[in-house]
């Protein structure tokens, strides 16, 4: 996977346009899957998605080592992630709904703007983790959070996770073995 993604942002870097769309593409399940994860809301997610996506389009050319590319794109997600829940800070809990105080005719007007349906991508998320595991991977603090679903499920290895975490292996270790340790208390007592 590693040499995939190196050889493809080298063809990227290097001008061809067929690298970069599968690059892109590539990195965009991942990006997706890591911020859904990591950032809790699917609009969250998908703005970091696209941010991330964005830089990898803007910087190919500035990555100087290609084999470490995934690393380098969870570290675009993860800061990204963190950036999005700086921004919400002080932001309200919940909103009002735009239809409350709304008459029949124009809540038929606003309902018809509206796309209710879910996306393919997040299905195909909500399907491959089960309700269980999600629900308590939520309980995680989010720096445990994030190392769990970087070493357990994307596979990362732990000197990846130490470098886009920018603490070292054994912290990282550390933090995996009490993650571990919470979700397991978490799962039993379910």
């Amino acid at each position: 996977m590693k040499a995939e993604y190196a050889a493809l942002v080298r063809d990227a870097a290097g001008g061809d346009r067929a690298a970069m769309e599968r690059l892109l593409m590539r990195a965009q399940e991942t990006a997706y899957r890591f911020s859904l994860l990591v950032c809790g809301h699917a609009e969250d997610a998908e703005d970091v998605m696209q941010e991330s996506l964005l830089k990898t389009y803007q910087h190919v050319k500035r990555i100087t080592d290609p084999e470490s590319f995934r690393t380098w794109l969870y570290t675009t997600v993860r800061n990204a992630c963190l950036m999005k829940r700086r921004r919400h800070v002080g932001e309200p809990a919940a909103f009002v709904s735009v239809e409350q105080d709304v008459d029949d005719a124009e809540r038929r007007v606003v309902s018809d703007l509206a796309d209710q349906s879910v996306p393919v991508d997040q299905q195909l998320v909500a399907n491959s983790i089960t309700d269980r595991v999600r629900d308590a991977l939520k309980t995680l603090p989010a720096s445990y959070r994030m190392i769990v679903v970087m070493r357990e499920m994307e596979g990362l290895s732990t000197k990846e996770v130490a470098d886009i975490t920018g603490i070292s292996e054994a912290n990282v270790k550390t933090r995996l073995h009490r993650a571990r340790l919470m979700l397991r208390r978490c799962l039993e007592a379910v």
